[in-house]
């Protein structure tokens, strides 16, 4: 099937969806930043997609990328999701050179936190995990301006706390994010220690006495739930 079919039915199928009241979900009150986030309730993007997946799964890597960077174009959460669940399911075919595409739709399409943590818990979180030699490219992103970014640089190790790799850089990040002042991205390293707690709870457990004073209330309530069995 050509690719301009593809995104047409894609495109086609999401209007008449829609129509539909009943498949409309407001996710404002999630996002806290004071702007409205309608769109399509996941579980039926994630329907959609994996059916429309179906369709082109046997094109080589390079076909499915381009598919998913004109979904991204249309910077709306359902093209989105489409596309970073595209991704993913392409995963086995990751070579290095996909860090630089994975970056880019990273600082050009991500701009909520469900956004950033779709891409970097799945698809980046995996390249992550099987590449661990562009970790120290991670570590540069605790400096940028973006707070997507910031929150990316935690939440991409988050794929690889559930499986109990890559620790020691993972407290470097969490100790690196202690003082930055965005919720989000708190949230985020809380988050990473929480889920690294799920097998290294004594190693958390620590960190989290040798921090506490410098770890907001909001990092420390999500990072500690795993080891109050200690």
């Amino acid at each position: 099937m050509g690719t301009r079919n593809i995104l047409n039915e894609i495109r086609q199928e999401i209007k008449e969806l829609a129509q539909n009241p009943s498949n409309i979900k407001d996710y404002s009150r999630f996002h806290k930043d004071n702007e409205k986030h309608i769109s399509l309730a996941t579980p039926i993007v994630r329907k959609l997609s994996a059916k429309k997946f179906k369709e082109i799964k046997h094109s080589d890597k390079k076909q499915i990328f381009e598919l998913c960077k004109n979904l991204l174009k249309y910077k709306d959460n359902s093209y989105r999701d489409i596309a970073f669940d595209w991704a993913f399911r392409i995963k086995k075919q990751y070579t290095k050179e996909d860090f630089a595409i994975f970056e880019n739709w990273l600082d050009t399409y991500v701009n909520t936190w469900g956004s950033c943590d779709d891409l970097c818990t799945h698809a980046f979180g995996y390249f992550l995990f099987i590449f661990p030699e562009f970790i120290p490219k991670i570590h540069e992103w605790i400096i940028s301006n973006n707070k997507w970014k910031r929150r990316a640089s935690a939440v991409i190790f988050i794929y690889s706390a559930r499986q109990n790799k890559h620790l020691e850089d993972i407290l470097k990040i969490a100790k690196s994010l202690l003082l930055d002042k965005e919720d989000l991205v708190q949230k985020a390293y809380g988050w990473l220690l929480k889920e690294t707690a799920k097998h290294k709870q004594k190693e958390v457990f620590q960190f989290v006495i040798k921090n506490r004073k410098l770890m907001s209330r909001t990092a420390l309530r999500y990072a500690i739930e795993k080891c109050l069995n200690i």
